[in-house]
């Protein structure tokens, strides 16, 4: 066996792996690229790990660190409340606030998961409590929260703007992010009246959780200064968000108005620990030729009229049983190039972005951690398990119905 189809075989093995066990993929992924690369390639180690990604890894630790610290002094939880009150009791509008609520945070930091394990507890409570279907509540929470997932100041954000500077599409991370946006915004608002959302317009809800909601203290409005200002750095002074987010990090800790030992262990290790690794193996495949055996198999897969929908297709079945930033999108965006080429398309853009908004529609699932969140935040036992028939019927319907919204929107359209 050759090794371009050795390293194949490990990539491949990872992303089963992934979709069937809880080990962590990125260190499953090392370990191959080390067995491959040097005791069937004959590299030296210093080859092996020249691929791992040292400003991703940075970059994500800057940020992830910053955002941990704010969540822990109360900072999110607080603009979280707040934001309920904007609906002033009126049922409809809560789950609409939640999304456009998610939707912000996600994109200002944090990213998708941090902002669904932040809102959806309690947009999961005030939906028992103002009598929203819990179905309904979750798909605006976890739309909403997916919505901001690649901003290019969050994490997943990050990663893929990251891989797609390797591959030559850089400058395309506010296309990037608001294609995702639009995406999620069309069929979660879209579900919502269908589902009969509209219905709750007409209901009021007096209960509302912002109504025992602390004021903002010192410390929150430290911390949402740092916050602003690392950002403004970022748009207007063309700072490297990873660097701002040690910096905003050390004057957070310096002031005392967050807990930074405590933000450091709570801090998401696991993803980055899975991206970094597989990167680290892709790095691998690019080395041996595996990476154009892979190419191969998807440009196999589609013609250029069908390019789009077949990749969001592909990456969004692999992405309802894997980590679709730590495990699909490493994997699949380093094929966009050779995809063009072989299938003769124009827009390597419309490839990757039917790659990122594919992964990511699926992710209501109740089997991956946004649908899940959701599901565990239901206050109603009788509930739990209808809405995640529901959730899971949505997230395996979006394989379908997804591919062919990114159909439309990057072939069509050719947004």
């Amino acid at each position: 066996m050759s090794l371009a189809w050795l390293s194949l075989l490990a990539l491949l093995t990872a992303i089963v792996v992934s979709c069937v066990s809880r080990l962590n993929v990125g260190i499953l992924a090392v370990a191959f690229a080390w067995i491959v690369g040097v005791y069937f390639g004959g590299m030296s180690l210093g080859d092996v790990v020249a691929g791992f990604p040292v400003q991703l890894f940075l970059t994500l630790t800057g940020v992830t660190l910053l955002f941990t610290q704010a969540q822990l002094n109360g900072t999110l939880d607080k603009i979280a409340h707040q934001a309920v009150r904007v609906c002033r009791g009126n049922t409809g509008f809560i789950p609409v606030s939640f999304f456009l609520l998610g939707s912000g945070i996600a994109s200002l930091g944090p990213g998708n998961i941090s902002t669904a394990a932040l809102l959806a507890p309690m947009g999961m409570a005030v939906a028992g409590r103002a009598g929203i279907p819990p179905f309904l509540m979750a798909l605006m929470v976890g739309n909403g929260a997916q919505s901001g997932a690649l901003s290019p100041f969050a994490p997943t954000g990050i990663i893929v703007n990251g891989l797609m500077d390797r591959i030559g599409l850089a400058g395309l991370e506010w296309r990037t992010y608001w294609t995702n946006l639009a995406a999620h915004a069309v069929l979660a608002f879209g579900a919502y009246l269908l589902f009969g959302g509209w219905r709750l317009f007409r209901a009021k809800f007096r209960g509302a959780v912002a109504e025992t909601t602390e004021a903002f203290v010192v410390q929150n409005w430290v911390t949402l200064g740092v916050i602003l200002c690392v950002l403004a750095a970022v748009l207007f002074a063309d700072a490297n968000i990873g660097m701002a987010g040690f910096a905003g990090a050390v004057i957070l800790a310096a002031t005392r108005v967050a807990d930074h030992e405590q933000a450091v262990r709570r801090m998401p290790w696991y993803p980055i620990v899975m991206v970094t690794g597989v990167t680290i193996l892709i790095s691998l495949l690019e080395k041996t030729g595996g990476l154009d055996l892979f190419t191969q198999f998807l440009a196999w897969l589609a013609t250029p009229a069908t390019a789009t929908l077949a990749v969001a297709f592909v990456t969004a079945v692999i992405s309802v049983y894997s980590s679709t930033s730590g495990v699909v999108l490493p994997a699949f965006l380093p094929t966009v190039p050779g995809l063009v080429m072989r299938l003769g398309l124009g827009d390597p853009g419309a490839i990757a972005a039917s790659m990122n908004v594919g992964a990511h529609l699926v992710d209501m699932s109740p089997l991956s951690t946004t649908g899940a969140l959701c599901l565990a935040g239901i206050t109603d036992p009788e509930q739990v398990r209808p809405t995640y028939n529901r959730l899971l019927a949505w997230g395996l319907s979006m394989t379908v119905i997804g591919s062919v919204l990114c159909w439309v929107m990057f072939w069509v359209l050719g947004l």
